[in-house]
């Protein structure tokens, strides 16, 4: 479908054989990002990975994520802080439920995954206080880069976005994004030890060995730095915590699907208090679990927008250079052409299935696919499986008392929140 909105023409791609053809078949073409004035203010000039347009820049910013920050042996180097921040978070649900009073579940589920990314990113946990104050701005800056702002397609109307204030706010978050960055930039100067750094150490460190060894082979500089931290940030947390969201909210509404994983979790861990990330090559239902969340409640249900950087012939449609394309991921993933029953939440279909969530098939591809699908999908779903194991390997989970339904609304934005959160009771296993 091709829409204009003011002077740009926008290609919608709802079907998971256009998605080959835009993401695989003509990747390179298509492996631009349009330019958004909402990027310039929260993203450093969209210096980071997800949103810098092609070329020599993202290529040499997406080795640094992939083959430095994000590689396979460094996402296992953290394996021991996924397991103590899950380990942790157990306890402080033990501790809560013991009164057999509702808990605020996304809170917890938010609380967890932002002490992993906050500790593999910068190092180290920040308090109470500085902790709430840091989720709010997180959630403020999701919340921005999700918005439509209507002089990127007519610009003579960009004043009524001055006018209503979207620009100030968007500064303002961020201005203290900024100074909360250079705080933690400047901890970790003033505690280098040397040219050297350790295989766990934590993303600020091997950026900062990499500015001063210079073994990339190009300059990185301190907004670079910010860039990229703040990526892992946005990309890390907010997603993450809503998949999680979304599968513990499924599985209180489907309490058969709870009891089969229950069953894997308690079999799997045996005897032993946790569940560690060496059990969940043997937890089949799962993955299974978690692939059919992704399908039915993506966090990013239109992917990242990408943009055509010449004119080309696709299905039959000549599309021009500069056009921008949203894959309509949420739609691919309801397609009866490719799934039975797609609007129920069945996992049991990924059970006999080599359908994956890498990018190779195209009916399924929440992080997204090609030159610009996501690099940290490995460190997303190891969180994800390691928290949702625990769960329910700890805990039996109710509704309270006198509740019959889940309030199953969304909100808007790039990122597909749960509208309110889930209230739930944990009962020690």
């Amino acid at each position: 479908m091709l829409l204009h909105l003011g002077r740009v023409p926008l290609l919608v791609v709802s079907s998971a054989d256009a998605a080959r053809e835009v993401m695989k078949t003509h990747d390179r073409v298509f492996s631009d990002r349009p330019h958004s004035k909402m990027f310039d203010i929260l993203l450093y000039g969209s210096k980071d990975v997800a949103t810098a347009p092609y070329g020599e820049y993202w290529r040499q910013i997406r080795s640094i994520s992939v083959l430095h920050l994000l590689s396979n042996k460094r996402v296992q180097s953290f394996r021991g802080v996924r397991e103590e921040e899950v380990e942790e978070i157990m306890e402080n649900i033990r501790h809560s439920c013991s009164s057999n009073l509702p808990i605020n579940l996304s809170e917890i589920l938010s609380r967890v995954t932002n002490n992993i990314i906050c500790r593999v990113s910068l190092g180290r946990k920040y308090g109470e206080e500085r902790g709430r104050d840091f989720q709010k701005l997180l959630v403020e800056f999701t919340e921005l880069l999700g918005t439509l702002v209507v002089g990127d397609y007519v610009p003579w109307l960009d004043c009524f976005t001055w006018v209503s204030g979207l620009y100030h706010r968007a500064k303002w978050v961020a201005t203290h994004f900024d100074e909360f960055l250079d705080e933690v930039i400047e901890e970790h100067v003033n505690g280098t030890k040397g040219d050297t750094v350790e295989h766990n150490s934590n993303f600020v460190d091997v950026l900062l060995w990499m500015q001063r060894t210079n073994v990339v082979g190009f300059p990185i500089d301190r907004t670079v730095i910010k860039a990229l931290i703040l990526d892992m940030f946005s990309a890390g947390t907010d997603t993450t915590s809503t998949l999680l969201e979304w599968t513990m909210t499924e599985l209180l509404r489907h309490p058969i699907v709870m009891k089969k994983l229950q069953d894997e979790a308690r079999s799997v861990a045996g005897d032993r208090k946790h569940i560690t990330e060496e059990d969940l090559g043997h937890m089949q239902y799962l993955k299974a679990v978690v692939k059919e969340t992704l399908r039915l409640h993506p966090p990013i249900p239109l992917l990242v927008p990408r943009q055509s950087m010449q004119d080309i012939q696709l299905n039959g449609y000549h599309i021009e250079s500069g056009t921008r394309v949203i894959v309509n991921y949420w739609a691919i993933a309801r397609d009866p052409m490719h799934w039975d029953q797609p609007e129920k939440f069945k996992p049991d279909r990924f059970l006999n299935s080599s359908i994956d969530v890498k990018g190779n098939d195209f009916q399924l591809i929440p992080f997204g696919a090609g030159r610009r699908g996501c690099p940290g999908s490995t460190f997303a779903m190891l969180v994800s499986e390691l928290v949702l194991a625990n769960l329910v390997h700890k805990f039996d989970w109710a509704l309270p008392s006198g509740d019959n339904t889940i309030d199953m609304s969304e909100t808007t934005g790039l990122t597909l929140h749960k509208k309110n959160p889930i209230i739930a009771v944990a009962i020690s296993n």
